[in-house]
Order: structure tokens, then sequence, then C-alpha cells
């Protein structure tokens, strides 16, 4: 790098092209070439004459100056300045990269990827050997190579951060045994946490050489999730910040969105991390849909905290016989002992059957009932996805049609089992070990735990699959089975201590967490090596960066390696074993990382202020000046104040063209016919269909093929490029603009027509101080010239039909033109006419004559006109006015020759006498 006081450049070899400036001014300066003079005598004729667009002979100094100072800004871009760069003293031993991957290095990840490449390549140009060890816990316990830097950059590039924390290899000399001669350098580009063997690798890098710090730009932040009764998060930051929590999950349309946002509480500052505790404090029904908890605006996996049942809130109904019915001893019901164990985790509903099932709950538990009347709402309850827990007791061991009892796991045999009592035989059973592959995997049943009564199952094939928990004798203890969607549980024993000290121990708490957390969702084959100890599969996973991943290429974690957190082979997300699931999260609490012996960049100063971009957008505004100059000296003034005014963001001067929408351009490639839009749907679609109906007579009955009609919005759409303009008038209808009234009398005087319809019969009358008044409010600012009926001689009554009248939906009232000059006739010219090759620029009526050509979409007429035949003879005169108006409008006054006048007023009157 050369260094130039506070500049330094990177690639200062690029500098070299300045010396080609002088070149580049001396070409620049004989552009254009100096004219030759040669003597000719009859340039004494031109003497007197002035040229309007004179061309400069050399090429101004100050434009000259322009472009120098453009090809001097890019010249220096391109040799990579930096302001005020960190300097870093020339090492000639080895280089060692650390890179922390985990899920804190996930935020600024590009950056830091940036820094290790540049610091990659350094070495490379250097002639120094270089290592990369990504703290990602990928690495073995094998020496690392080393390389020529540049080597390394495609597996740098390739580099994802870890959805864990990051980890190094155990023992830093077994990794680094193959470092070359020479004291190592060591860039530790860190994520500015503490982690296991951090220690250890700094203490041993810095007896190898010296060690630079890079420190995380931004603060880290971190989510974690703290189950029990009463469930809540916990934010950590290295930062003062106190982020929102968002609860994402899907709405009841099963679209994924945010459901709620949480406020963290009080901070607690220790060491640097700040604790914020966060209450999940939102309803059962809202609380049950949310997948994960995030930190807002954080992008990795430490801020995501998935929800499995720690956060879910099951809402469960209780049936059974009242406390106080209860032989009047409140602690020995079945109920009690129920409520005790579920209260504190989930929502209870207590009642009767048919009350219950109105709460729509998660789970219903039955406590020694049978014969119910709603059992039949029951079992399609059960069928939609319900879980039903039935306890056994006195009155189903005495009732006598218990094998026809329904929605019961297992056949039951009548009357119960009575093993400690004074007249049986044998002692108190206790529990066998569950299965480890069962809801109950990993609950170790307390010695102390005996059943002295129980209700006995027939036996079955399959009494053996549906038994979740059995007695030391192998007799069911609970059974299970699916019901369509959902599942029955019964419990052989009372929810009482009558027949078992199982409900006073905390294995029933356990058992009945474990089967309210299988509600609602179906069941998992075990795998095949899950029988003998449980292993746990990925359903689904997060990325470093917090994205949901691909799992189906993970192995099955086994349970001890589970309780270590993520890690490599178990990244954070949502884990399966049988039926139990779990979320594997990342966030936690985080320790600031310290360096004794290490030289720590600032994080302000970084590597400098890169220059690059300043100068290119320079040298793009003085590029951009330049072909402002350009256009002043080649082509006038008002080229180049356009392109001034349009750089400033100024509003530019009218152009008739600058607005013009697409259909504007169709409508003068296809000769379309346009109508003005009102915003009255009604009107408008008349005005359509009008203007439809009478370009399809046109293109039938002339050499004039229109295309379809165009709308019109005389406040946005230019005019410059349209003929004729149809504008029907309504009381409602708002007064244009006063720039639309601008290019209005524009379009008028550049041979333009406006026929204006105010389509009411004439009621309110055209003439004179009678004339509607909508009117007159919306043509007031137009400048109309003076108007008068049109005359028999017009060009308008012969440019293709010969008519007397100009009937529409309405007949028998005048039509308004342009009035010719006292004396003169229709064909003489007044200043529009003349501007106008003697079209009259506005027609007033109001015959409704769009109503009169409206065609439907199937080519019938869309309103009614007359009655009977005069009525259809009427539509075809509206029609034969409508070719006439539009023949007019493109052929001037070519039908007004004098020449033709008598015979076609003869052949007028004859018609007049015979009628049509």
């Amino acid at each position: 790098m050369l260094v130039l006081g506070p500049l330094g450049f990177a690639a200062p070899w690029v500098l070299t092209a300045l010396i080609a400036l002088p070149v580049l001014w001396l070409i620049l300066r004989a552009t254009p070439p100096s004219p030759r003079r040669v003597a000719f005598p009859g340039v004494a004729l031109l003497q007197g004459l002035v040229d309007k667009t004179a061309v400069a002979r050399r090429t101004p100094w100050w434009l000259l100056l322009l472009r120098l100072a453009a090809i001097t800004a890019l010249i220096l871009a391109f040799a990579s300045p930096v302001w005020k760069p960190v300097l870093h003293d020339r090492q000639d031993g080895p280089l060692l990269v650390v890179l922390d991957a985990g899920w804190a290095a996930a935020p600024d990840w590009a950056a830091r990827q940036t820094r290790a490449a540049q610091a990659l390549s350094e070495a490379a140009a250097q002639g120094r050997p270089a290592a990369l060890l990504l703290g990602d816990g990928r690495t073995q316990e094998e020496p690392l190579r080393f390389a020529a830097g540049d080597s390394l950059l495609s597996r740098l590039r390739a580099a994802q951060p870890a959805p864990w924390g990051t980890r190094l290899p155990d023992d830093p000399d077994a990794v680094l045994a193959n470092q070359p001669e020479g004291d190592l350098a060591t860039l530790w580009i860190s994520d500015g946490l503490d982690h296991p063997n951090r220690a250890a690798w700094l203490q041993s890098l810095a007896a190898r050489g010296p060690v630079s710090v890079v420190p995380p730009r931004r603060a880290v932040q971190s989510l974690s999730l703290q189950g029990g009764d009463a469930p809540s998060l916990t934010v950590y930051e290295t930062g003062d910040a106190a982020p929102a929590i968002l609860a994402i999950g899907p709405d009841p349309q099963g679209i994924e969105r945010e459901l709620a946002r949480l406020t963290a509480g009080e901070a607690t500052t220790v060491a640097g991390v700040t604790t914020r505790p966060v209450s999940i404090d939102l309803p059962p029904e809202l609380r049950n849909r949310i997948a994960r908890f995030q930190i807002e605006g954080a992008s990795h996996a430490g801020a995501v905290v998935l929800a499995d049942d720690r956060v879910r809130r099951r809402k469960v109904g209780l049936v059974g016989d009242a406390d106080s019915q209860a032989e009047g001893q409140q602690l020995l019901a079945p109920l009690y002992y129920l409520r005790r164990a579920l209260a504190p985790s989930t929502d209870l509903v207590e009642g009767g059957l048919g009350d219950v099932l109105d709460t729509a709950p998660d789970v219903i538990i039955l406590a020694d009932q049978v014969q119910l009347t709603e059992i039949g709402e029951l079992a399609e309850w059960v069928d939609a996805g319900g879980l039903l827990i039935r306890f056994a007791g006195p009155r189903m061991a005495a009732f006598d049609r218990l094998t026809e009892e329904p929605l019961l796991p297992v056949m039951l045999r009548q009357g119960g089992r009575d093993i400690g009592g004074a007249l049986s035989w044998g002692d108190p059973r206790g529990l066998a070990p569950f299965a480890g592959d069962g809801v109950f995997a990993g609950l170790q049943p307390p010695q102390d735990v005996t059943v002295r009564a129980q209700l006995m199952a027939q036996p079955s094939p399959d009494l053996a699959a549906r038994t979740i928990a059995a007695l030391t004798d192998n007799t069911p203890l609970v059974t299970r089975d699916r019901l369509g969607q959902g599942q029955v549980v019964l419990f052989h024993v009372t929810a009482n201590a009558e027949w078992s000290n199982l409900p006073i121990s905390g294995l029933f708490v356990q058992m009945l967490d474990r089967l309210l957390s299988t509600a609602g969702t179906a069941a998992v084959e075990p795998r095949a090596d899950q029988r003998q100890q449980p292993f746990w599969t990925a359903q689904s996973v997060l990325d470093g960066f917090g994205r949901a991943a691909a799992a189906d290429d993970l192995a099955p974690v086994a349970a001890q390696d589970m309780a270590g957190g993520p890690g490599p082979g178990r990244p954070a997300g949502i884990y399966a074993a049988g039926e139990q699931i779990m979320a594997l999260n990342a966030g936690g609490p985080m320790r600031i990382a310290a360096w004794p012996g290490a030289q720590v960049e600032q994080a302000a100063a970084g590597q400098g202020r890169d220059l690059r971009g300043i100068l290119l957008a320079l040298a793009a505004v003085m590029l951009a000046l330049d072909a402002v100059g350009s256009a002043l000296i080649a082509r006038g003034g008002r080229i180049a104040a356009l392109l001034l005014i349009a750089m400033a963001g100024l509003p530019s001067p009218p152009a008739q063209a600058q607005d013009l929408t697409p259909e504007a351009i169709r409508a003068a490639d296809e000769v379309a016919l346009a109508y003005v839009i009102t915003g009255d749907e009604a009107v408008d679609e008349a005005s359509y269909e009008g203007l439809r109906g009478l370009s399809q007579a046109l293109r039938q009955r002339s050499s004039v093929e229109p295309g379809e009609p165009v709308g019109i919005d005389l406040d946005n759409d230019g005019l410059s490029v349209l003929t004729f303009l149809y504008w029907p008038v309504t009381e409602a209808q708002p007064a244009p603009t006063a720039q639309a009234y601008l290019r209005l009398n524009q379009f008028l005087r550049s041979g333009g027509m406006i026929l204006f319809d105010t389509r009411d019969g004439d009621i309110a009358g055209l003439g004179g101080p009678d004339m509607s008044l909508a009117l007159q409010r919306l043509a007031a600012p137009l400048d109309v010239p003076p108007l008068a009926p049109v005359p028999d001689d017009h060009v308008l009554t012969r440019s293709f039909y010969l008519l007397a009248d100009f009937p529409g939906r309405w007949r028998g009232q005048p039509v308004w033109v342009e009035a010719p000059p006292a004396g003169a006739s229709a064909a003489e010219g007044t200043p529009f006419r003349q501007l106008n090759d003697g079209v009259s620029p506005v027609v007033i009526g109001a015959n409704g004559w769009a109503e009169a050509w409206a065609l439907d979409e199937n080519g019938y007429p869309t309103f009614p006109v007359g009655t009977g035949w005069e009525g259809e003879r009427q539509r075809e005169l509206a029609i034969r006015f409508g070719v006439n108006l539009i023949m007019y409008v493109l052929t001037g006054n070519y039908k007004s020759d004098q020449v033709h006048v008598p015979a076609l007023l003869d052949r007028l009157r004859t018609e007049e006498r015979l009628g049509p």
C-alpha cells in the first residue's frame, strides 16, 4: 500500500495512468479540428449572414477541465484510495486466520469474510504461507495445512455460520503441528463472546507470535426460554438496546405471521452483559399457535427460540363427581388430585361433559364415569383429534355392562382386582420400568409407588401393543388406543389414593404432563435402533442465520448428547423421539471475551474509509455535466436548460409528449376515437360503447379503420397526438386542473376537435344565457371561438353523407359550431378555421350521440332510440352524422370546394322533397 499522508492507495500502480493526462489534454483540445482556410471569391455574397447554429472551433477550457477532472477521479478510484488506513507491520512468518463461526458471527458474516479474504490475499502477495481455522466445531484434531493464502479463498467463501456457538478444537498444539518456521502471526476475527477452549487457544497462539483481534461491529443479542409452570423468555445482549420479541406462528388461515409482540422487562447488567426478562402473557389459544419467538431485527439462530410443549398451555376438561358429593371428604375426591396435579401447567374447566365439550378443550379427563348421555358427542370429539383420559374406580368396576362401555382402549373384565387387601393373596405390586421408546420414556418409577387394586383387561393379541405402563407382574396399568385422529387413554386405577399411592407421587404429575404433550399430535413410529436407547430425530432445523434448513441428512442424536445443547450433528431445531417433541435452541447466557496479550483493533478505525464510491460518484456527476455542456455548445441553450432542470429535480417546461400514456400512443397509431372520463361509470361506459359502435361503422363504410376507443383523463393524460375528443357533460363532473386546460387549449389550436354533448335533449337550452350551467362551467376556461348553429352549406352536412339534421338519441335540437365572420360563408376563414384547415375546433349539441351509436359486445344496440322503424331510421341518421363528423375532422375543408356546391345543394333539395 502506498501512503501519502492520511491517504493510502491499495493499488498504487493504477496511478501511473495519470501520466496520460497531458496527452488527453492535447487530444481533447484539438477536437473538433480547425477548419482549413481556402480563398473563394463567392464568399463575399455571404457577408452579413448570421449562422444560427454556430459550432465552436475548439473545446471550451471549462469543458476540457471538467473532462480531465472526471478522468482523474476515475483513475484515483481504480487505485483503491483509503482515508486514514490502518497500517500493519510487515510480517515474514506464516499467517493463521481464526474465524469465529458460531451463531453470534452471523449478523455481519459478509464483513468478516471480507476481512479474512483481505488478510489471506495480502499474505499471498507477500509470499507468506497461511492457514484458515473455522470455529464451527467441525474441524478435526488434525494438523492444519499451511498453503498460499489465495488457495484458501474458495473455502472461506463457502463457509457459513453454524447454528450453535463457536467451538475450537481441544488441542491447539496438535492442530498447529505443521506450522512453518518463523513467528506465527494470528488474525482472530472474533464474535465478541467467550467460548470453550478460547482461553487455551489464545495462550497457545500468543506464545507462537503476535495476535491481532478484530472485534464485532455490533452488539450481540441472544434469546433463551425458561420452562416451568409459568414459562418465560430472557434476552441477553452486549449493548443497551431494549429489543421487542416477536411471537410468530400460523394464523387461523394457516398463514405464518407475527401473532404478538412482547416487551422486555427491567434490565440487569453484569460483567457487560445486559439481561432482560420477557413474560409470555398471552391467551392460551394464541400461545398454543406460536411456532417460534424471535428478537426483532436480529438474523441469527441465537435470536430464535423454537416453541415446544414448554410454551404451550393446554385446556383440560375435568368430568367427575363434585368434591362435596365424595362422601363429604374433599381430600379423597378424584378431582382434587387431578386438580392439584394439572392446575400449575394447564387451564382447567370443570363441569358436566356437555358443558366441558362446549369449551373446546384439548384434553378431557373422566374420573370413574360410565354410561354418559353425551357419549356420541364425545366420540366425535375424540375422532377429530381430542385426547380422552379415563380413570377407573368403584363405579366402573361395579358396572354390569362394562364390556359394552364405549371409548375404552381395551376390553375390561367386570369387577376389580384386589391385590393387597385383607382377602387377597400377595402383596401390592410396584411399577415396571417404562419402555425406552414410549411416551413415558426416561421417567423412573419410584420404589415406593405401589398398586393395591386395579381393573383387569381381557387378554387379546394386541394388549401388549396398547399397554404403555404396566405393573411388575406385567398386568396393564395404563393402556392407550387410537380413534380417528385422537386417542383414548385408560388408567386402570383410581385418580385418588383409594387403589394406589400413585396419585400422591411426583410420578403422577410427570405421567400426566407426558400424556398432555401428545394431545393433537400423531404418533411417531419408533426406529429399530431406538428400542434399546432413545434417539432423537430432527424434524426441522435452523441454519446459522436463523432460517429454516433441511434436516434430511442428519443422523439421529443419542439422548445423552441432547443435554449438551446444539452442536455439530445436532443443530438448533425441533427433535422427536417416539411421541416426545423437544426444541433445541441455540441462544442462552453469554460472557464477553477478554483478550490478554493480544492487540485488539479499534472498531471505529476499522480499515479506514474507502473513497472509491465517493470518487466514482463524483466522476459520474462530472461526466453528466460534460454531457450538458456538450449539448449547450452543439444544440443550443434549450436542450442544456432541459438537462439541467432534469438533473436538479426541478419541474420542466410543459411539453406535449411528456405525459403520453401507452393508450394515447395507441390512439394515434390506430386513429382510435377518444372520450373524456367523467368519473360516472354509466356515462363512461356509454361513451366507450358509443365510440365503439361509431368505429365499427367507420370500418364498414369508409377507408378509416379506427382501433378500440380510448378513455382520457384530462388531468394526467396528454392530448398532443389526438384528433377527436368526445366530451359528455355531467352535472357532477369536476372541472379539470389549470394544467389540463392549458393542454386542452393547445389541443384546440393544433387541429383537434372537441364534441361537447350535454345529452339532455337541450332541455336547458344551449343558446345564449340559458346554456347548460354544467357546460358553461366546464368550457369557460377554454379558448372557444364564437359559435353559431350549423348552416345549411356547412361542410359537416356533406363531408360523407348528405344530411339536413344531426339527430342522436334525441333529435330536433340545433348543433353549434364555430361561427364564420359577418358576411362570409362557412368555408371562409376565421383565425381558428384558417389554423385548423377549416375545421371547427368545437362542436356542441345535446342529442346524446354516444347512446345512439352504442353497441354491446355482441354488436346489438345498447340504448333504445325512438320507436319502431322511425327509431331505427333516427339511429341510422345519427351514425351517418358520426361518420360525417369524423370525416370532417380528418379531411378538413376538402368538401367545401365551391365547384361542387351547386350540384350538392340541388341533390339535397331533391331528397328533401322526396323524403328519406
